[in-house]
């Protein structure tokens, strides 16, 4: 089998194939979250459910125990976040608000230490208009946007709820899923069908063990820091930093935005460790783009750092930030399809065997027929 590479017109073909798939899944985007989770978790748990089956369970009660587990410990993580946002005395609004306006305050402060350390920034005079800004964007953003941000989130939640069920039912039928793509594919193309099915498996399993490898990283690296600095709440901080740095580009600005905040509120005061958290961040993130992301989600995506970059600005302009998370995932499978498309139509005595596998098969079907009749 020779190593096909795709052309201009076929990459063009993947790429159009990708913004397509895009469009179309923005349509179901309360399927997506929960879906995306199951795949997560389903690939996560599939060594889970063989050993079971290897020590000597039934394939569907191995897949039932395996499906409960993921429940159960969804169920446990839903009810430990809503304590922990729960906790204190005031509700999630007027939390949220609290670490918003403290992450400003800082902003506010930076520019007052540099208007009194620059002549440049003592003429520009931007903290006076900065603070006149700020109170107008607090007491707006209270009074419309946030509990609307809020409420959406806790709308949102109960879909997740999905993702146990949905994974379930992969653990248990997902063979039965594969054999069926299978027996839909011609017997002169069954060799390279099965490859590619095999291809797209792989690729989709490293992808997303790859992405909760990177998560589970960052969250121990990450917490680990922010813990010796003294923040409390630690390694949930770095959770979600983790969870918003799977968004390309936007995640790490919000979760670089979260600890800033978190850091300007809870040490009030001391913007040396505000600063030291941002410095930890960018550290960490530096430490994904050069070591960790390379030995996890680094090896299933192959792709030129620009088309990348493109398809990413594409994806965010198509289905925002839906489209960033799910962009470079489908440009893989479509990559992958491409591949084995155009291996099959390069391929002249692959071809060949089925135009003869055809052509056999209709004259056995019409040998017992009478041509008179």
């Amino acid at each position: 089998m020779t190593d096909y590479r795709p052309g201009p017109l076929a990459w063009l073909a993947i790429i159009a194939a990708s913004c397509g798939l895009l469009l179309l899944l923005q349509k179901a985007l309360w399927l997506i979250v929960p879906l995306l989770l199951a795949l997560m978790m389903y690939y996560l748990l599939t060594p889970l459910k063989s050993l079971l089956v290897l020590r000597g369970f039934s394939h569907a009660l191995a897949a039932l125990l395996v499906g409960l587990a993921a429940l159960l410990a969804m169920l446990v993580a839903g009810v430990a976040l809503v304590a922990w946002l729960s906790a204190g005395d005031s509700n999630w609004t007027d939390n949220a608000l609290r670490y918003i306006e403290g992450g400003l305050r800082l902003i506010i402060d930076t520019l007052s230490l540099l208007e009194q350390r620059s002549a440049l920034f003592a003429r520009i005079g931007g903290a006076q208009a900065m603070t006149h800004h700020i109170d107008l964007f607090v007491e707006g953003f209270a009074a419309s946007h946030l509990p609307g941000v809020l409420m959406g989130v806790a709308a949102w939640a109960p879909s997740v709820l999905l993702a146990p069920f949905i994974t379930y039912f992969m653990l248990r039928d997902g063979w039965h899923f594969k054999r069926f793509l299978v027996s839909a594919i011609p017997n002169a193309f069954f060799e390279r069908g099965l490859d590619l099915i095999a291809q797209l498996d792989q690729t989709a399993r490293q992808y997303f063990v790859g992405l909760i490898e990177l998560t589970v990283v960052d969250t121990v690296v990450l917490g680990s820091g922010l813990w010796l600095i003294g923040f409390d709440h630690a390694l949930m901080l770095a959770l979600v930093a983790a969870i918003l740095a799977w968004i390309p580009y936007v995640g790490s600005i919000a979760g670089c935005a979260l600890v800033l905040m978190v850091a300007a509120t809870d040490f009030a005061g001391q913007p040396t460790i505000a600063y030291g958290a941002v410095l930890l961040f960018v550290a960490v993130r530096l430490l994904d783009d050069f070591v960790f992301m390379p030995q996890t989600i680094g090896r299933s995506l192959h792709m030129h750092p620009l088309l990348s970059i493109l398809m990413l600005f594409a994806g965010g302009a198509l289905a925002g930030i839906t489209g960033l998370m799910l962009v470079l995932p489908l440009t893989g499978i479509c990559y992958v399809l491409g591949r084995a498309a155009g291996q099959i139509l390069n391929d002249d005595r692959l071809l060949a065997r089925h135009r003869l596998a055809t052509r056999l098969r209709r004259q056995s079907a019409a040998g017992g027929l009478d041509e008179t009749g």
